[in-house]
């Protein structure tokens, strides 16, 4: 298989793709492909950005950084795109996060903080039964799975200190057009009392009426949840939610 052809065949994969793809497309020894992959680089038509990942140009040295969100799909296959990227994504929020969340059912040893081609992503790994509400987007040729909207919101109230805080949450609740009865479904879905106080003391603060739907029990009540558990734990206490107040008064201030 000469140059040009191998070119072809590998831009049908688009501009960036990894070792095990370019095997199944080209249906030829892995011995060979690795020294197909070798030969290209030296050229110019492939630059390596990690370990079995490969950026493709058809012009020799011009290989471009593949989008953010299809590096991190490369990386993290069983992953999905969240937390505080999807709320950037959905225009949820002003705020333009340095890292990619990336969300997974997986374990595996990801490191805490993984730096490839320039780019951050924290790898976040939870319980099957929480990886659900999952959409696909096109970028370019490739397909990345992201959260939808209400699972968003669902997972920064989970986590907030993966979206900027529990204001980021406020913030996207008061702007965003939701499906607030699937937005209720997947707080309930979570089986997490945290998630659904979260959810309804800031429904009850904006008045979206989502509150009267949920239901508590006095022993709920009693065991008070953090309000943003990325803040020091103290503060007010809400029995009304079984929440500890944890944000100053002004907290509240540039969103209401």
């Amino acid at each position: 298989m000469n140059a040009p052809v191998l070119m072809k065949k590998l831009s049908e994969l688009g501009d960036v793709f990894t070792i095990e793809e370019a095997q199944r497309h080209l249906h030829i020894d892995p011995k060979l492909l690795e020294y197909y992959l070798r030969t290209l680089t030296k050229m110019g038509f492939l630059r390596r950005i990690t370990k079995g990942i490969y950026a493709l140009s058809l012009e020799p040295g011009r290989a471009s950084s593949p989008h953010e969100f299809v590096l991190g799909q490369l990386l993290v296959p069983s992953g999905a795109v969240a937390y505080w990227s999807a709320l950037n994504y959905y225009g949820m929020t002003e705020q333009i996060p340095r890292t990619v969340f990336i969300q997974t059912p997986v374990k595996k040893d990801y490191r805490k903080l993984l730096i490839v081609d320039g780019k951050r992503f924290k790898v976040i790994v939870v319980s099957p039964e929480k990886f659900f509400g999952i959409s696909t987007i096109r970028l370019g040729r490739r397909k990345v799975r992201i959260t939808d909207p209400e699972k968003t919101i669902v997972d920064c109230l989970d986590k907030p200190k993966y979206c900027g805080g529990i204001i980021e949450v406020l913030k996207a609740l008061k702007n965003a057009r939701l499906d607030y009865e699937k937005l209720l479904e997947y707080a309930e879905r979570m089986k997490s009392k945290a998630v659904l106080k979260r959810l309804g003391f800031l429904s009850g603060r904006l008045g979206l009426g989502i509150e009267k739907e949920i239901r508590l029990s006095e022993g709920d009540r009693k065991s008070f949840a953090l309000l943003d558990p990325s803040m020091p734990p103290e503060g007010r206490f809400n029995y009304r939610w079984g929440l500890r107040i944890n944000v100053p008064d002004d907290y509240w201030e540039e969103v209401e």
